[in-house]
């Protein structure tokens, strides 16, 4: 009987831990991972959201508390965080819906996709730290 010829297969290890700060993650990927982030953000900072909603709209004096209590500078980056997150989840979300509605995207206009991605999720959250932190 005759063998068939048969090429050595390449090896696809998973990448350990040390190895991850000199693995070059390409662009598409790291916004991938972005989204999923942001989405646990928005995940853990859930009921921290809700207990501020719930409290400004029990009362006037809840409602005074709460701004006084976003009147400090470490519960803006807080609330930054939030934003970033919120608008990156948006905005990555809308990526992957125009990928999923036009089947054939390139290597780079996915790379576009998400530079697009990264520049109106940062521009976002810097309009909002604007007002926030400049604005009444």
């Amino acid at each position: 009987m005759q063998t068939v010829p048969t090429q050595k297969r390449p090896e696809y290890r998973n990448i350990g831990i040390a190895q991850i700060v000199r693995y070059r993650l390409p662009l598409a990927g790291l916004v991938s991972i972005l989204h999923r982030a942001s989405g646990a953000v928005m995940f853990v900072l859930l009921p921290f959201v809700l207990w501020l909603f719930d409290t400004s709209l029990r009362s006037s004096e809840g409602f005074a508390q709460i701004a006084h209590f976003l009147a400090w500078w470490p519960d803006k980056i807080l609330v930054l965080g939030l934003f970033w997150a919120i608008a990156h989840h948006l905005f990555a979300g809308i990526r992957h819906l125009l990928m999923d509605v036009f089947q054939t995207v390139s290597k780079e206009q996915g790379r576009m996709l998400a530079v697009t991605t990264l520049v109106v999720s940062l521009a976002a959250t810097a309009a909002f730290a604007a007002h926030l932190f400049l604005g009444a």
